[in-house]
């Protein structure tokens, strides 16, 4: 086998590794928003375990990088792929550790009832979830459509979330007693907005591995 043969099997595989990294933190997250649906300590424990499957594959892919950059020589183009592949995990991996404090406040809420139905927080998750898989999707099929539909999906997270802030202050100031639990589901909303923040990362690398270029998408 040749040398660039050899190169290009380990750089396929490297991408394959990232996209079941990115699986692994997609099925964390949802996990851990079940948890907060279904009021269950017990799927929130299984999200907070998983981080840990996150952080050993995230060790493996760095590693991995490192190796095809010290013992190959890489072209411009490949370079990218690895410089993305490297910011990318760093980015998965984070997810992994804002989905466990949303596991962590959700296993907080599950002894009460919430004071109002939850209406707004879903939408959130729900759009947060169409990032992850776009943003994933994008990265593995090099489509920079979903790239853009990701960068949409953020700007309605963006608004989503100033209108919770808003929302659940406005509810602390009538009613002290609600600032608690108020103040868990503000904690939940600011994780998912930062996870749309490590998402969008995401496609900032896609399109710089794609393209050369260098977008800042969170503005």
């Amino acid at each position: 086998m040749s040398i660039r043969k050899d190169f290009d099997i380990k750089l396929q595989a490297l991408g394959e590794s990232i996209l079941v990294m990115g699986r692994k933190a997609e099925t964390m997250l949802e996990t851990a928003l079940n948890a907060l649906a279904d009021r269950s300590p017990e799927l929130a424990d299984r999200a907070i375990a998983m981080d840990d499957e996150v952080d050993a594959l995230n060790l493996d892919i760095e590693r991995r990088c490192l190796e095809l950059i010290a013992l190959q020589q890489p072209m411009a183009r490949d370079l990218r792929i690895i410089a993305a592949a490297s910011r990318i995990i760093t980015d998965v991996e984070r997810i992994g550790d804002l989905t466990v404090d949303v596991a962590k406040v959700a296993k907080a809420l599950a002894p009460r009832p919430l004071f109002k139905p939850l209406e707004d927080i879903p939408r959130l998750c729900r759009l947060v979830q169409r990032m992850l898989r776009d943003s994933l999707e994008g990265y593995a099929s090099r489509d920079l459509s979903l790239i853009q539909r990701m960068i949409q999906d953020d700007e309605a997270v963006d608004h989503l979330y100033h209108s919770l802030y808003d929302e659940l202050v406005g509810f602390m100031e009538k009613d002290p007693g609600l600032v608690r639990q108020a103040v868990h589901l503000l904690m939940i909303s600011h994780y998912l907005e930062r996870i749309a923040d490590h998402i969008t990362n995401i496609g900032e690398w896609t399109i710089y591995m794609v393209t050369g270029e260098r977008r800042d998408l969170n503005l």
